[in-house]
């Protein structure tokens, strides 16, 4: 685990660390002296664990800040308290007025506030400064274990995220996943200009092979054929199980006619070889499809899209099955017919 830590301090500052939290093996250290670079670098690349000089001009203000902050408040922030006069009132005041203090810099969103050795005119024991050390190291291992603790969740919350938007018997995304996709892809079309096409492809007659062969023959038919048409898209396109029998696949920054291209192809690698059920049964099947392109009075979550792509194919399966209609150059009234 590579633990990154980010300091706001000055170099002088840093050399008071213990050696181990400055050894670059152990970990990555970055030092920032300057308010408004110590915010743009965390928002840029969170590190795991923020070490805050407490005299540094905004010091408190960026611990409130970082607390603030939705999806960076795991980050473990702790706050050393170097101001002289502070210092110096602590030995004057005692341990009520430092609790005061500690619970007041924890209130501003440290999570962890640790006094700094004061001045003094003969120097600290080596006991002394192995107990101090010890102490911010303590906590440095406390911010650890919340780094870990907050990346396993990540990784577990990322896989259920892809169980959640697979569907299983296919292996590709599903109709959740589309949910969320089509109005990203919308939305990344109309911010960038550029095209953005859908095709629906629904498989024709599978109920008869259902029928004939069971489900477990169809099922099998439909990972085969998932299979064959991932295989044919380009890098850009995405396939979903839209349901059943039925795929929706996303064409990012493709054109009406580059969309029918696509289609044409998916509709020939269908027909032109049986899929191998296994070593006895071999099935012949063909696909219907519909094609449309973006259109800048379609809804930003993309059910005119769909709707249009839905009556397309529908248009393709009343028409005889096994070909592609779709639209051309934007234009809802020319359609375009292709057999196979």
């Amino acid at each position: 685990m590579n633990i990154s830590i980010l300091v706001f301090g000055s170099d002088k500052f840093v050399g008071t660390l213990p050696d181990q939290i400055r050894d670059t093996n152990a970990f990555s250290v970055e030092v920032i002296t300057n308010l408004n670079q110590v915010v743009s670098q965390t928002q840029i690349s969170p590190p795991d664990i923020v070490i805050v000089q407490a005299s540094m001009d905004g010091s408190i203000e960026f611990c409130r800040w970082l607390k603030e902050q939705a999806q960076l408040s795991w980050i473990y922030c702790i706050l050393l308290e170097d101001r002289a006069t502070l210092l110096a009132e602590r030995s004057k005041y005692g341990w009520q007025w430092e609790l005061e203090m500690t619970s007041t810099a924890l209130q501003q969103g440290a999570d962890a506030y640790i006094w700094q050795l004061a001045e003094k005119l003969t120097p600290y024991t080596s006991a002394e400064l192995a107990a101090h050390h010890g102490l911010l190291l303590a906590q440095v291992m406390v911010g650890l274990r919340k780094a870990q603790k907050y990346r396993d969740l990540v990784r577990t919350n990322d896989i259920l995220s892809a169980i959640a938007l697979a569907d299983s018997l296919t292996e590709i995304s599903n109709r959740r996943a589309l949910d969320w996709e089509l109005p990203r892809q919308i939305q990344k079309a109309r911010t960038n200009e550029t095209p953005l096409s859908l095709i629906i492809l629904d498989v024709d007659f599978f109920k008869k092979v259902n029928d004939t062969y069971g489900h477990l023959v169809g099922d099998r038919l439909l990972q085969l054929l998932c299979t064959r048409i991932k295989h044919n898209l380009r890098f850009q396109d995405t396939p979903f199980r839209y349901g059943g029998e039925e795929f929706v696949i996303i064409l990012t920054n493709t054109s009406c006619n580059e969309a029918m291209g696509v289609a044409r192809r998916l509709n020939r690698i269908v027909s032109e070889q049986p899929f191998a059920i296994n070593n006895e049964l071999a099935i012949n099947v063909t696909v219907s499809l519909g094609t449309t392109c973006l259109q800048n009075d379609d809804d930003s979550k993309g059910l005119s899209l769909l709707h249009r792509a839905d009556q397309y194919l529908l248009q393709a399966k009343s028409s005889g099955r096994n070909r592609v209609i779709g639209c051309d150059n934007y234009s809802h009234s020319h359609l375009r017919v292709v057999s196979s």
